[in-house]
């Protein structure tokens, strides 16, 4: 599988802190050559095989001129987490989170769409996005969030079908990870166990572990996966704790 990677380019939002970073790390150590795009570098270290593009997702303008003219995979990385209580929640809260997850998505896939289609004459190339154990499964304090990324998973269905046979797209439905984003929620071992006793595999999710479904997903080597939305959630949406 590892050669299946080897002198490809692939593009990643979000991709210097967290899962995105992960993936980064998982694509450039299997061959590839990445560009990243987020607002800094953060943890990231360009290098030969990565390139860094400075990006902010809520701006209306994206540069499609700094893409590879061929693309073979695409992973949307950014996002938010932004838990709180309906009541508390504002309506610019709403907006924010939606521009965030899903209009940066779109924009980002409308640019890469053209290099997407430019590879995928022999084989097709692959898009994956991401979205929450809270869509399929109620959880309190997660309406923005979970609000947005129901459209993701509604975009994923709505591209695959769209885009088949030339670009697969697929999703990823984590439950809370332990990443910078999520740093709050992980701040002590108190907070770290007692978020580790909700899942049924007792411990609590890392980058490398949604980073990894990711690049099984990106992979030439499984393309006849499409159109899914995939829990990587440590058994949270499927088995009772």
């Amino acid at each position: 599988m590892e050669n299946s990677f080897l002198g490809k380019n692939f593009v990643v939002a979000g991709g210097s802190k967290g899962i995105g970073l992960e993936l980064v790390r998982q694509l450039v150590s299997a061959g590839g050559r990445v560009h990243v795009y987020s607002r800094t570098t953060g943890e990231l270290t360009p290098n030969n095989q990565i390139v860094h593009h400075a990006c902010n997702f809520l701006d209306d303008d994206f540069d499609a001129t700094t893409l590879p003219e061929h693309i073979h995979g695409v992973a949307y990385c950014a996002g938010s987490i932004n838990l709180r209580s309906f009541r508390g929640l504002k309506l610019e809260d709403f907006r924010t989170d939606f521009e965030i997850n899903v209009m940066g998505a779109v924009k980002f896939l409308k640019a890469c769409m053209p290099g997407l289609k430019s590879s995928s004459e022999d084989q097709a190339t692959s898009v994956v996005l991401f979205s929450t154990v809270a869509v399929g499964k109620g959880l309190p304090m997660h309406a923005s969030v979970a609000a947005a990324k129901g459209a993701i998973e509604g975009l994923t269905h709505s591209l695959a079908a769209e885009w088949a046979p030339a670009i697969r797209v697929n999703c990823i439905a984590p439950a809370l990870t332990e990443t910078p984003l999520a740093a709050s929620f992980f701040a002590t071992d108190e907070k770290r166990a007692a978020m580790a006793a909700k899942y049924p595999l007792k411990r609590t999710g890392r980058p490398a572990d949604i980073a990894s479904m990711a690049k099984f997903l990106l992979c030439p080597d499984h393309s006849w996966v499409t159109g899914q939305c995939i829990g990587v959630d440590g058994g949270m949406s499927t088995l009772g704790v």
